[in-house]
């Protein structure tokens, strides 16, 4: 059982810039890919970024390319979300996961999950 846990959210202008924290623990933590994940209300959960275990290998969704880094630090098994140029409709709940592969399956679900953190973005 791994534990995953978010801070980081917040209220920011658009044009501004967050970074999401996620700490792990539980099972090892360089051993397995890590996501984030976006729901916005009244829409499905939508991925946003993943990462590789050594962190050699990331992933992005299409509508987040260019504004916003995924990273890790595995000494810390933390791993990181940095969104530049927020717009408003990056508003949601952002939340962490973790694989239960080295790299991203697109065609399995995470195998665990954070409990949210909250981004407005305002106009």
């Amino acid at each position: 059982q791994e534990q995953l846990v978010e801070s980081g959210g917040g209220l920011v202008q658009a044009g501004g810039s967050l970074r999401l924290s996620c700490g792990a623990s539980g099972r090892t933590f360089d051993a397995f890919a890590m996501g984030w994940f976006r729901q916005a209300p009244g829409k499905e959960r939508a991925f946003v970024a993943a990462i590789s275990g050594s962190g050699a290998t990331t992933y992005y969704a299409d509508f987040v390319k260019g504004r916003f880094t995924i990273s890790r630090d595995n000494a810390k098994n933390t791993v990181y979300l940095q969104m530049n140029s927020l717009k408003p409709e990056d508003t949601a709940v952002y939340y962490c996961a973790s694989y239960n592969s080295y790299y991203r399956s697109v065609s399995a679900r995470p195998a665990y999950w954070g409990q949210g953190t909250q981004v407005t973005v305002s106009s």
